[in-house]
């Protein structure tokens, strides 16, 4: 999970994005639908229309830079409206990237490997072993 600083204010464009965009393309989009300047390192979060796809962008001192995550299973609880922005808090925008739904107060459905057998003995044993030689 990513960590962000309490005192960055992080703005949702609550419109939904076309993923093909980069860097001008969502810079484009936080002047004109968010209406903020894009190089003030704010977080301006983008999510696409069947929200399994969020990109964050962010000036940071000499460049842009653009985290993207896709699902591999469920949906993110992104907040579409036609106001063009919505801000939320860091954490906010932790809880809403771990797919927690804050208005029902549950976690949404999300992807994890499948288990494989056979690893974790031999893996187990190693760390065992290890941890005995370092208390004695």
């Amino acid at each position: 999970m990513l960590s962000f600083p309490a005192a960055s204010k992080v703005y949702l464009c609550t419109v939904p994005c076309d993923m093909r965009r980069s860097f001008d393309g969502l810079s484009m989009m936080a002047e004109y639908i968010i209406r903020c300047n894009p190089f003030s390192g704010h977080l301006l979060v983008f999510c696409n229309r069947r929200s399994d796809r969020v990109k964050i962008l962010y000036w940071d001192r000499d460049g842009w830079v653009i985290w993207y995550k896709r699902l591999e299973a469920g949906t993110f609880q992104f907040p579409f409206a036609e106001t063009g922005r919505k801000e939320i808090a860091a954490w906010e925008l932790g809880v809403l990237l771990e797919g927690i739904d804050l208005s029902k107060g549950r976690r949404r459905k999300r992807y994890s490997l499948p288990a494989v057998q056979g690893r974790g003995g031999d893996g187990e044993a190693a760390v065992s072993g290890a941890e005995e030689s370092e208390a004695g």
